[in-house]
């Protein structure tokens, strides 16, 4: 643990945040030729200003917020940092500090293939030191790269994103990449701005199963779940439980060797999680194994804490949580969910701050392959709901919630509960 990380547990400050969902898939797909960019779908390039002064109003400190690199990168080797360096300098001058998300899941047009592009890490690489060099003295945090796993499902499993690949073999060497361009970056943006800190942010998937004869296929799955921060670290050799996989994936022994020879240790493991999703369980069906979301509670933010932290021995962070529906239930969960962390806390898991994601609606994923209009895609699951329609950002009673908890500090989270109950 770096000495001021260590500091910050100790002293009992808190990482109190928020964010902005940033997903860019710039492919275009579908008859329409939709782009899927909820910074221009929720209007945020429009509306930074007042989102930005919206999320300084939370009283929080930090903010998850991603910058959105195929526009930032239009053309190898051009740069246009214009919209970047405004809303940063916003947050900076509200005295909000950007843990800044370079990639969430889409890369520049001009990188055919995307992530299998046999470039793509340097290019990621190169990316985050003219980041680090621009903002050297303004951001201090980075996240090269958002959930790598995630990120190798959709574009490299399921083949909705490019590279649109489409079988085990294509989601593990998509995972690969991603981690070498993590590894990379972050050894980029240290050599750039030798005092940054740098954030891995995953997806934090539990799979079960009530099948004992399912149970190989459930540790499988939830090793790959780990798999990114192992490579990235250098903690991949013979003897790790997916390294025959991997070879026989078309990973050469080689190129995994070579994450052993420049491991990267981040300052902070951040987990994401949500109770609709995170909780995979596996099922037998005629067709074969299945697997099946179920809604889970805030035990999971404990069993994932605990789980991340047994292995790796890193600080952590809830880097996203929320759930969607009605107001009462998003308050539940922040509730409930900030109560086992102050759990963990006093059990020692150095749990260091919680983010509720996103600060206002997303645009569901789906978009991209649908025909609808945007208002028939909004999830509300934010702090603020987007009104259908006008994208108008209407603030509901999770606002104020927040800015309780967030005033008040984890000590008094189980009375703010007592109070707004009588």
């Amino acid at each position: 643990m770096r000495r001021e990380i260590e500091r910050w547990w100790r002293s009992e400050d808190f990482l109190w945040a928020t964010g902005i969902e940033d997903t860019y898939i710039v492919e275009p797909h579908g008859p329409e030729r939709r782009i899927l960019d909820e910074y221009e779908l929720t209007d945020h390039y429009r509306r930074y200003r007042e989102d930005i002064s919206l999320l300084a109003s939370l009283g929080v400190a930090y903010a998850r917020y991603g910058i959105p690199w195929y526009r930032i990168s239009p053309s190898p080797g051009k740069w246009e940092w214009g919209f970047a360096d405004e809303a940063l300098g916003l947050l900076i001058d509200r005295g909000v500090a950007p843990i800044l998300d370079l990639v969430h899941y889409g890369t520049p047009r001009w990188l055919e293939g995307a992530f299998a592009h046999p470039d793509f890490p340097h290019h990621m690489a190169e990316y985050g030191a003219r980041a680090a060099e621009r903002y050297r003295g303004q951001v201090r945090w980075y996240t090269p790269l958002n959930e790598p796993r995630v990120t190798a499902w959709y574009t490299g499993r399921l083949g909705w994103w490019p590279p649109n690949l489409r079988s085990e073999a294509g989601f593990l060497r998509v995972l690969v990449a991603c981690a070498e361009g993590i590894q990379r970056t972050h050894h980029a943006i240290l050599g750039a701005a030798p005092d940054a800190l740098l954030a891995h942010v995953d997806a934090t998937d539990l799979y079960l199963t009530q099948d004992p004869d399912l149970e190989p296929l459930a540790a499988n799955r939830q090793e790959k779940v780990f798999l990114a921060l192992d490579l990235v670290q250098g903690l991949v050799d013979e003897r790790h439980p997916l390294w025959h996989e991997l070879l026989r994936s078309g990973v050469s022994s080689s190129r995994l060797e070579a994450f052993r020879e420049r491991p990267a240790q981040p300052d902070l493991l951040g987990l994401n999680m949500y109770p609709m999703f995170t909780v995979k369980h596996i099922v037998r069906t005629p067709s074969g194994p299945r697997t099946r979301m179920r809604y889970g509670d805030a035990s999971l933010v404990t069993r994932l804490c605990e789980m991340y932290f047994e292995r790796y021995r890193l600080p952590l962070f809830i880097a996203e949580t929320a759930t969607k529906g009605p107001v009462n239930r998003r308050i539940g969960w922040l509730e409930d969910s900030l109560e086992s962390v102050t759990q963990l806390r006093s059990k020692g898991v150095p749990v260091l701050g919680y983010t509720w994601w996103p600060m206002f609606a997303l645009v569901a994923w789906a978009y991209r392959q649908g025909s609808k209009p945007v208002s028939e895609y909004l999830i509300q699951m934010g702090l603020w709901d987007l009104e259908p329609g006008t994208l108008n950002r209407v603030e509901t009673p999770v606002v104020q919630a927040y800015r309780d908890c967030v005033a008040g500090g984890l000590q008094r989270v189980g009375r703010l509960r007592v109070e707004r109950a009588t």
